[in-house]
């Protein structure tokens, strides 16, 4: 499995999925987030490979 962590909230998806599908099917906005693996940035057409830890960060905006 595929770990996604966003703050103290944790998912585990499937091995295989694009970004952007792993973020759907947890019902979390790409745009809301930014995601990294081992520390680097990643893009929403990334594929997750199994055992992996994807860390997302709550993007902030204001007025």
């Amino acid at each position: 499995m595929v770990r996604i962590v966003l703050r103290e909230r944790e998912f585990e998806v499937r091995p295989g999925m694009t970004l952007q599908a792993a973020l759907d099917k947890i019902a979390i906005l790409p745009e809301a987030v930014l995601a990294t693996r081992n520390g680097e940035l990643i893009e929403e057409d990334e594929i997750l490979v199994e055992g992996e830890t994807i860390r997302l960060v709550a993007v902030i905006s204001g007025g």
